[in-house]
């Protein structure tokens, strides 16, 4: 006969864990704040100058008020320090500068995105991370292709920023178009960016993003898919040939990640290291001697579009001051008279260098170029480890990996080779990103291991049993 105790043996029945209210609006802005970061000239093109100005600097201040509010557990010691230190030349370039409006103008985007990667690392743990970006990507794809869609069938024609539509007669160039309602007729979609090149590489970021969620066991999965598939659509109608080659690289990493996953003794990675600076020394050789017939393929010139001949002016102009430079302004800012002008692309006055190492050179000479070889060279140097070395703390050395340990390589190998062809590494997303995740590295080299990541983990509510993948 069952006699009801008043001492069971299990233990009493408990509500699961839920993040609070709190969390749940600091991951709300911290999502924002990526996704503002991603959004780049779609603010300019959809609320002008000013509006985009406000959007920096609210979020600057909002983020700074947040992390001395919450003050989040940081190892001050471990900062991205080269990424720091370029960051104190560029201020130091307020002493010499040649165009001081605009590096003060300047000066404001990168202090307020270096302070919100840093914020934002100081605040999530990794799978957070992880969590939010895939959020803010969520939000580009979306507005990007409701955007389109709203150009093809409410505003039906061309959409010059602010909402303007063409008047009659409309001879400039469509670079000055916000859309070019193409989603129908076969064209590039330009999405809320209004160029296709970035659409290009928010989308790729966004398939790197969605496939390590899948891979790593994320909910959802199905959703999940229909979101990959949205952005390797959007990757498809950009058209760019860069972001293509960025897609390239992105695969062979990721193949080279995957083979050094499999040695099993100390020197079995040497092949490996071996093999793929090889194939990495014969596909840049091949790219170079068959630039022509491989960018024909692409429906693009060998030139890339006119940028040799941007760079022939910068290396004009980085001779004069080859080791101070002419003063920091990323971008160049087309109301100042020094590049009003000075390089003109289809009647439009170039922004910036299209080469990522021209244009610090031009801005912080020398010593500029060296501050962020040692900044993405220490980034790239941790990402690696992070994701070729099994988890370890202790004795037990057969750990199995973590997908999401693969995220900052990839987009390191995405930042390497925009920069070839574009600036856009030291702005925007592609400095918040470089901040953000070597930041975290160095705050937390393991996923899941550490105090920072337990303590923040147990406050938000993570599954803390969720086993690494």
């Amino acid at each position: 006969m069952a006699v009801h105790s008043r001492h069971p043996v299990s233990a009493p029945p408990v509500a699961p864990v839920r993040e609070t209210t709190g969390h749940l609006l600091l991951r709300g802005w911290c999502v924002f704040v990526i996704a503002a970061s991603m959004a780049g000239t779609s603010w300019l093109m959809a609320f002008g100058v000013v509006a985009a100005a406000a959007v920096v600097v609210v979020t600057g201040v909002v983020s700074t008020i947040l992390w001395v509010t919450l003050r989040p557990r940081v190892q001050w010691r471990h900062l991205p320090w080269f990424a720091l230190a370029y960051v104190a030349w560029a201020v130091a370039s307020l002493l010499w500068t040649e165009w001081l409006g605009a590096t003060e103008l300047t000066l404001l985007l990168l202090l307020s995105t270096t302070v919100q990667a840093m914020f934002v690392g100081a605040v999530f743990t990794w799978r957070e991370i992880e969590r939010a970006l895939a959020s803010a990507l969520k939000w580009m794809l979306a507005l990007s292709i409701l955007f389109e869609v709203w150009v093809t069938f409410v505003w039906r024609g061309d959409i010059l920023p602010g909402f303007v539509r063409p008047p009659a007669g409309f001879d400039e160039h469509p670079i000055t178009l916000w859309s070019r309602d193409n989603l129908l007729n076969g064209g590039r979609l330009q999405g809320i960016f209004g160029n296709a090149n970035p659409l290009a590489y928010i989308a790729l970021l966004a398939i790197i993003v969605f496939v390590i969620r899948i891979a790593g066991g994320a909910p959802r999965k199905f959703l999940l898919t229909l979101w990959t598939a949205l952005a390797a659509f959007l990757f498809w109608r950009a058209a760019s040939a860069t972001a293509l080659l960025c897609a390239v690289a992105v695969v062979v990493v990721l193949i080279t990640i995957l083979l050094m996953r499999t040695a099993r003794r100390p020197g079995e990675r040497t092949r490996f290291y071996v093999a793929y600076v090889f194939v990495a020394g014969l596909g840049g050789a091949v790219l170079w001697l068959g630039r022509d017939t491989i960018f024909g393929l692409l429906g693009r010139s060998a030139d890339l579009t006119g940028r040799e001949r941007i760079w022939q002016a910068v290396g004009e102009r980085i001779a004069e001051r080859p080791f101070l430079g002419w003063g920091y302004s990323t971008p160049w800012v087309p109301s100042e008279p020094a590049f009003d002008g000075w390089i003109i692309d289809h009647g439009v006055s170039v922004m910036q260098a299209h080469n990522m190492w021209l244009d610090v050179a031009l801005q912080l000479g020398f010593v500029g170029v060296v501050l962020i070889s040692l900044a993405l060279l220490a980034f790239i140097w941790r990402s690696w480890f992070f994701a070729v070395d099994r988890p370890r703390w202790d004795l037990v050395a057969d750990r199995p990996y973590t997908t999401l340990t693969l995220l900052p390589s990839l987009v390191a190998t995405i930042l390497l080779v925009q920069g070839i062809a574009e600036s856009a590494p030291l702005l925007n997303w592609g400095w918040f990103l470089i901040v953000l995740l070597a930041f975290k590295i160095k705050q937390a080299p393991l996923v899941g291991r550490g105090p920072s990541e337990q303590r923040l983990a147990m406050e938000q509510g993570d599954r803390l049993a969720d086993p690494v993948r």
